[in-house]
């Protein structure tokens, strides 16, 4: 067993394996696999199984592979597959193997002819819409196939001339040949071959038949010599499938399905499909759009793999539905970037101010911390000049005494710097404040003055220490909980205010940090650099999350 500090909590699952290891089941072996479709990008929701595959194998000094199920050609390419290896290492974990279901592709056809030859499977020409229809409902039974009778010579044939290409797409299919008034609808005869004449982006055109999941999964667990099947619910009636299959080809090694609930995130859709109409109709920036709940997307906006792990692990393993809070995510985020992102200063919306007792060419320099509770992290220079900019919102012209800011005629200390006191305006022509004349204080650095009150402290950037950056700040893509839920159409239901932006000041070595690195500019939120190079050649900083749930508030 691992003692590793992200070790999975107790859970139905490491309970099942624990009792396994205990009889020697499996010769004490733990393997698991994490088996994605590549037909889109992966997303918080594959976290989950990613965090729960590969734990619970490092838990128990197991091994997890992974695997592309790339059965379906007209859907998947080699790129899905190249991001997905990204997303998961990036997420932190590394498989022992990795295969692909097309690497099977000549034992599962073997393994078909021997279920022919026992009379378990079938050439059917029913048309797509005769299966359905004689497949019967939930609460009446399917009948037969008028082909289901076909000798096993006749669909061995068949089954050869369908691998051969002698047939058009959708002309037949193979079927197993179950129980077609079975009450579970799965077991009412599947389909597990179709016809497609398409190039595959792995066989190339070797292939113009194709199995289907159902079949092709439990067959390829069953080789790689999985014995932990970890599944969502969803595959729970197709449980009774996977062991039938396994029993009729009597393979040396029967994995274990075991399901567990997937995860809905509240404002978000989880579906890869739906995320691709997104992408497809430009109502998103792409797969890694920043507010999708894609890894590509966490990681553009800066979410730490450690604190996805961490959410992971919180949500828990259960096989009741896991409806989760955005704000759990957010919280976990938090809790590691307070700890681990350096401090710096940034002014998303810039009011000009102008030190007036202080020369014009004088520049001092102030040592500022770039953790409060982190010595380790040290210390960087920030120069004061006489022309520096505050955020808008720290000034007004009157308030009451709990603005904790700058009002004319009050005081705020500036971070890591001086007292200074607001004496004048100017309005420009539309009656906007555009400048703010303040006086400063020579003797408050680091000391407050003892016979009058400041109301607080507030950040800043000298403008001789400014660049000009876009600062983009993200609420929820849609605006109600459950879009997949709701009678409206999703598209219909994307948040106008889901993403933001500002044209403000930084502290300009932020201009040499790579994207990925977070930082918190204080009393703003946390930062990092976007990854994609914009039109115009102006830096783009995306909020990572907020100093506190503000979406909470507005929607509570």
């Amino acid at each position: 067993m691992s003692d590793d500090s992200e070790r999975y909590p107790s859970n139905f699952i490491s309970n099942i394996i624990e009792g396994d290891l205990k009889v020697g089941k499996n010769g004490g072996r733990v393997s698991t696999r994490f088996p994605p479709e590549p037909n889109g990008f992966l997303h918080i929701g594959h976290a989950k199984a990613i965090c729960l595959n590969f734990g619970l194998a490092r838990d128990y000094v197991g091994t997890t592979n992974l695997r592309f199920d790339d059965t379906n050609p007209l859907k998947e390419n080699a790129d899905f597959m190249r991001t997905m290896r990204e997303d998961i290492q990036w997420l932190g974990f590394q498989w022992s193997e990795e295969r692909k279901a097309s690497d099977y592709f000549e034992q599962l056809f073997e393994f078909a002819v021997d279920l022919i030859r026992q009379d378990k499977a079938y050439v059917d020409s029913l048309s797509a819409e005769d299966i359905r229809l004689y497949r019967g409902t939930l609460t009446q039974a399917g009948k037969n196939s008028p082909f289901r009778d076909r000798s096993i010579e006749e669909n061995l044939k068949m089954f050869e001339d369908m691998r051969a290409g002698a047939f058009a797409d959708g002309a037949h299919v193979l079927r197993l040949k179950i129980d077609m008034s079975s009450p579970n609808i799965n077991m009412r005869d599947p389909a597990i071959y179709r016809i497609r004449h398409v190039e595959h982006h792995q066989t190339g055109n070797k292939w113009c038949i194709y199995p289907l999941y159902d079949y092709t999964h439990c067959i390829s667990d069953a080789l790689e010599g999985i014995t932990h099947s970890l599944c969502d619910i969803g595959f729970e009636d197709h449980r009774p499938l996977y062991n039938w299959v396994l029993d009729q080809l009597q393979l040396p090694i029967h994995p274990q399905q075991i399901e567990f609930s997937r995860l809905n995130l509240k404002y978000t859709v989880m579906s890869k499909r739906k995320m691709k109409i997104l992408v497809e109709q430009d109502l998103v920036e792409g797969w890694d759009d920043p507010r999708l709940p894609t890894l590509a997307g966490l990681r553009r906006r800066g979410y730490a793999p450690a604190a996805i792990r961490d959410f992971c692990r919180r949500i828990g393993v259960a096989k009741s539905e896991n409806n989760v809070e955005l704000a759990l995510l957010e919280s976990c985020l938090r809790e590691n970037l307070e700890v681990n992102a350096p401090r710096a200063m940034a002014v998303l919306d810039p009011l000009k101010v102008i030190i007036t007792n202080f020369s014009e060419d004088q520049v001092e320099t102030l040592k500022v911390a770039n953790h409060p509770k982190n010595e380790a992290m040290g210390e960087r220079s920030v120069p004061f000049t006489r022309e520096l900019y505050i955020d808008r919102e720290d000034f007004r012209l009157e308030a009451n005494r709990k603005y904790k800011r700058l009002v004319l005629g009050g005081e705020v200390r500036l971070r890591g710097g001086y007292v200074i006191r607001a004496d004048d305006v100017k309005v420009d022509s539309m009656g906007k404040i555009s400048e703010l004349h303040c006086s400063y204080d020579p003797e408050t650095l680091g000391v407050n003055p003892p016979d009058r009150k400041v109301r607080g402290v507030i950040h800043w950037v000298s403008s001789i220490n400014a660049a000009g950056v876009i600062f983009r700040r993200f609420q929820p893509l849609f605006s109600v909980e459950y879009p997949d839920a709701s009678d409206a159409e999703y598209t219909d239901l994307i948040n106008p205010d889901s993403m933001l932006e500002f044209s403000g000041f930084l502290e300009n070595w932020l201009l040499e940090t790579q994207p990925g690195n977070q930082y918190q500019f204080e009393r703003v939120g946390y930062f990092t650099r976007d990854s994609e190079q914009q039109a115009d050649n102006v830096p783009v900083f995306n909020e990572v999350v907020g100093l506190r749930d503000s979406w909470a508030k507005i929607n509570g």
